[in-house]
């Protein structure tokens, strides 16, 4: 069989691929909170991810590869859409307008994604369907002594994870020195950070031991990971903005819910993208989504070529001339037809849009 080597975030090295069980080779990507419309950067690691999925398929068969990539739709920007939506007049209950905001925003990334070729995953697992899971590894969590309730949150304990810090590569006492952390009284030590928070009346919520009230958000990933992979798997990945403190803290939780177990293998991280060399961002006028680019009459096979032309590990910069290079590549193998790749031509970036508030295999 082909030797795969993965650059391993947590390890630091370039690596031979060994899945767990070759039978079953199990993978987890941390997907979209579905408050707006993808965003480009949104759409990077699941068009890295679609690469990896389609190789392993191909080495282990489609039946043996299990690809996993969440839904977040517990979160406190779908509730401020739902409740600017109430504020406008709207006769749908608060439950309502977040149902009916995650539902389209889900739809809207599905149709997004599929248009640049990204086949879906096996399972799409929402946060809201998973309460009860994460209800339990809470619980699991205050028991063995890694987390405590306090004023109607629960907060992991970091300081009883001697391993915090090391898939990010920092210390404990430096992040605290160097970094802009939540600080509540009821905190036992500035970077303990939330599993469970309290839900008012206008707010989402759940009934728990410890009072109404929503998961935090890194419990999320931790929970739904579990439930459909089990607590040791192959390979997790995202953007390299979620590998601290979200992918730290899923390490702790993770780790001292199942002592004995590795949780992922192997973590992947991309780099973030750019536009014409700048960051992407509203403030500089060059914030744009994938169906920003699609309805410009860019090809979604354009965006793909594009996209993965530039190695996963690397920034990568969305510019025109780029695109048009795309284009003329996928044109001349197409053998210079006319039709389909660039005929509906797009000279000028796209207008910029308010934001709501090629990978080498095998080596990589």
């Amino acid at each position: 069989m082909v030797e795969i080597r993965l650059t391993n975030t947590r390890t630091r090295r370039k690596e031979v691929f060994a899945p767990l069980d070759p039978a079953n080779v199990r993978l987890y990507l941390c997907g979209p909170t579905v408050y707006d419309r993808a965003h480009l950067g949104n759409a990077r690691p699941t068009l890295v991810f679609d690469v990896l999925v389609r190789l392993l398929r191909h080495l282990h068969g489609a039946d043996h590869v299990t690809y996993v990539r969440n839904i977040t739709d517990v979160d406190d920007k779908i509730n401020a859409e739902a409740q600017r939506r109430k504020r406008l007049g709207s006769p749908l209950s608060l439950e309502d307008l977040i149902a009916e905001r995650a539902e389209e925003t889900i739809a809207w990334y599905r149709a997004d994604m599929a248009a640049l070729g990204a086949a879906p995953p096996d399972h799409e697992p929402r946060a809201t369907e998973y309460i009860p899971q994460m209800i339990a590894m809470i619980e699991t969590l205050i028991a063995r002594g890694h987390a405590y309730a306090a004023e109607g949150h629960v907060l992991f304990d970091v300081r009883s994870f001697p391993d915090y810090g090391k898939l990010s590569g920092r210390s404990v006492d430096d992040m605290i020195a160097g970094a802009r952390v939540e600080v509540a009284p009821f905190k036992r030590d500035p970077m303990d950070f939330v599993l469970w928070k309290p839900s008012d009346d206008d707010l989402p919520g759940w009934d728990s031991p410890w009072g109404r009230g929503r998961p935090g958000w890194h419990i999320e990933c931790s929970a739904m990971s579990e439930a459909l992979l089990g607590p040791s798997f192959d390979i997790h990945g995202g953007g390299i903005d979620l590998q601290f403190p979200h992918h730290e803290n899923e390490v702790a939780q993770s780790c001292c819910a199942h002592p004995q177990a590795s949780f992922a293998q192997v973590w992947l991280h991309n780099e973030m993208l750019q536009v014409e060399g700048k960051k992407m961002s509203k403030s500089l006028g060059n914030f744009f989504t994938v169906r920003d680019l699609l309805d410009r009459g860019v090809p979604g096979e354009v965006i793909r070529f594009v996209m993965l032309s530039t190695h996963y590990r690397k920034p990568m910069d969305w510019t025109e001339t780029k695109r048009a290079e795309a284009e003329a590549v996928l044109r001349r193998w197409r053998g210079g037809g006319g039709g389909g790749v660039g005929s509906r031509r797009a000279s000028s970036p796209p207008r910029a849009r308010r934001p709501p508030s090629s990978p080498r295999w095998p080596t990589t």
